[in-house]
């Protein structure tokens, strides 16, 4: 393999070094106000090579594979003035086996795109013919060589499947955008599932209801859930811990949520979007319990930054970031949390994600596709709302959490959950 001359040439000056070698092939087909828009295919190689010389690291990296040489001699030049390494390179471990690839994908030809993402439109169009629809669908194949100096070596297949529907409604003043996707590592998703919850988003929108500045009920869908969950992602970074800028650092044990609250990042569910058998730096992955009936368990970790927070590497690595976050289901359906509202909010997707302070848990977004509900129904989309809170006391606020998960961009997978109380600004 590639990689291990790679790591070959590396060591003749490096105490240690790793090498990776991806190659990729995708092919997308895109609608775009009722057309079919373009039909790509592309390829792609990336390789890449880390060192550690006299305790420094170094890496580089490049998409040309006869650039062996080069490659590694960037990684030892960078290495002279590179941060210190507070981690040994892992020996070879067996981890758990994990379906990441789906031979079905490999078999999807292009006019089964085509004809995937012209049903989906077809049903948008059946609802409302003024509706103008985007669609996309999307496959990928891509194969990873890795090895390291501490005898690592291995080859992983995986794939990628995903599909998309969207449409804009005119209505004099107002333009709504609404739609449906979901991307995993398996061929077998439903895409008029898609375009049914699409429409269902047109037709709760049919009526626009008028909202009130003020403290009421919220309810996030699973796609909504990001809201509260982006800050959350960055306190349970290790790094974050490590330096003192997460609000959970000295938490672990601690109750933080709701008690009915449970979260775990788990890369070992068959076909989903972060899923595999290890991470980038070779160490198997492994289901971290985040949070349990409301305690802080565990942060996540890579190999340096739990060198230098002198704690195991929880299998994150590169970055400390989370593969599938998953939410525990409750039991309250959907429909019972809206029966039983009597004034609030259903949030699908918010604009401006991240402003306000994602570290503190603060946010304050603009709704992009939310409905007003009243007396336990929902009655119509609201338009120039704000929403406004803290991730960590809305998450001890809980009211009810839904009892059935669903996907929500391929790494999320959650129910809805209904906050008691939330800022509420309308304009």
């Amino acid at each position: 393999m590639i990689v291990n001359r790679l790591i070959e040439n590396a060591m003749t000056r490096a105490q240690g070094a790793q090498a990776s070698l991806g190659r990729s092939e995708s092919e997308s087909i895109s609608f775009e106000n009722d057309k079919l828009k373009s039909a790509e295919s592309a390829q792609s190689t990336s390789m890449s090579v880390k060192v550690v010389v006299n305790g420094k690291i170094g890496s580089s990296h490049t998409t040309d594979i006869q650039d062996i040489d080069g490659v590694v001699e960037r990684a030892l030049e960078a290495a002279e003035c590179g941060s210190p390494a507070h981690f040994d390179f892992p020996g070879p471990k067996k981890g758990q086996n994990v379906k990441v690839y789906d031979d079905a994908v490999q078999a999807v030809k292009k006019g089964e795109m085509v004809r995937t993402g012209e049903e989906m439109m077809g049903l948008v169009k059946e609802y409302n013919t003024d509706i103008l629809v985007s669609a996309g669908v999307h496959k990928g194949v891509g194969t990873r060589e890795f090895a390291n100096s501490a005898g690592i070596a291995y080859t992983t297949q995986s794939t990628s499947f995903g599909v998309e529907v969207e449409g804009q409604l005119i209505r004099g003043t107002d333009i709504l955008w609404a739609g449906h996707g979901l991307g995993l590592k398996k061929r077998e998703l439903d895409h008029r599932e898609m375009a049914r919850k699409t429409v269902a988003l047109f037709r709760m929108a049919e009526n626009t209801a008028p909202a009130r500045s003020g403290q009421m009920p919220v309810i996030f869908a699973p796609e909504g859930m990001p809201v509260l969950l982006l800050a959350l992602s960055l306190g349970v970074d290790g790094k974050n811990v490590f330096l003192g800028s997460s609000p959970l650092a000295g938490k672990l044990g601690k109750k933080v949520t709701d008690e009915r609250l449970s979260i775990t990042d788990n890369p070992l569910i068959d076909y989903g979007g972060g899923s595999g058998t290890y991470d980038g730096e070779g160490v198997p992955h492994q289901a971290t319990p985040l949070i349990e009936k409301g305690v802080l368990r565990n942060f996540l970790y890579d190999l340096d930054t739990a060198g230098r927070a002198g704690v195991k590497t929880t299998g994150n690595g590169v970055g400390c970031s989370p593969t599938n976050l998953i939410v525990n289901e409750g039991t309250t359906s959907y429909e019972d949390m809206v029966k039983y509202t009597k004034e609030g909010l259903l949030v699908h997707s918010v604009l401006g994600l991240g402003q306000g302070n994602p570290m503190s848990g603060e946010f304050s977004v603009n709704l992009h596709v939310a409905y007003k509900i009243e007396n336990g129904e929902v009655v119509g989309r609201v338009k120039d709302v704000m929403l406004a809170g803290n991730t960590y006391t809305a998450l001890k606020n809980i009211m009810a959490i839904g009892d059935t998960a669903e996907w929500a961009g391929g790494t999320l997978l959650t129910p809805p959950i209904q906050i008691a109380n939330l800022s509420v600004i309308a304009r």
